[in-house]
């Protein structure tokens, strides 16, 4: 059932490529979680936002790719939900792909609040991807991104190709502890970043608008 007097709206937002084989009824399957969450009986039903000016859910049939851009009002525990959802995807992806999750405090006034209170919105990223060297990538891509987007305010890009090496690097010993005996995939590859939105620190994050 729709939750009233919720303390969150929460904002997810992302694409995922999925594998071509893929139907609707998977799709539907794997988001279980999240329209269940929004007292829906359907994808269909539930792939709206609350907010009319959000796509919510849709699958770009022509292109397999899912698209979210979509908010729920709910608390805590959708947290729970969002895990299951990513481990339902990690069935379905063809690529790594990177889930923005947004946590709006709703009780929270910025203007007209305690300026001693503090909001408690939250801010996480997921990862889904069809084996760990997917979804490793994408971490890559998002933290390369984010780390010369930072330091090209005061170094030209040309500079910091020691830097690139040196996240490659960790990626590629986090890698290498995790494969073990098991054969998952190749490695994390070098090169420029890759989707995703840079700026994940400072002050309250705006809502995605359309």
């Amino acid at each position: 059932m729709p939750r009233y007097n919720a303390p969150f709206e929460i904002h997810v937002h992302g694409d995922v490529p999925l594998r071509s084989d893929v139907s609707f009824e998977q799709i539907q399957e794997a988001l279980a979680p999240l329209w269940k969450y929004a007292g829906a009986k359907s994808l269909a039903d539930g792939a709206t936002s609350v907010y009319e000016e959000e796509p919510g859910i849709r699958f770009e049939q022509k292109e397999h790719v899912l698209q979210i851009c979509w908010t729920v009002a709910g608390d805590e525990d959708f947290r729970q939900a969002l895990d299951e959802m990513c481990m339902a995807l990690n069935e379905l992806a063809e690529q790594g792909a990177a889930l923005e999750v947004t946590f709006y405090d709703t009780d929270f006034d910025e203007e007209e609040g305690d300026p001693d209170e503090e909001s408690r919105d939250d801010f996480l990223m997921l990862f889904v991807g069809p084996n760990p060297a997917a979804i490793m990538q994408v971490q890559r891509d998002l933290l390369v991104e984010d780390v010369v987007n930072l330091m090209e305010r005061h170094f030209d890009g040309a500079e910091l190709g020691g830097v690139v090496a040196e996240i490659d690097k960790l990626f590629g010993e986090r890698f290498d502890a995790l494969v073990n005996s098991l054969e998952i995939g190749k490695r994390p590859r070098g090169g420029t970043g890759g989707a995703g939105s840079g700026g994940h620190g400072g002050g309250r994050r705006p809502r995605h608008l359309h």
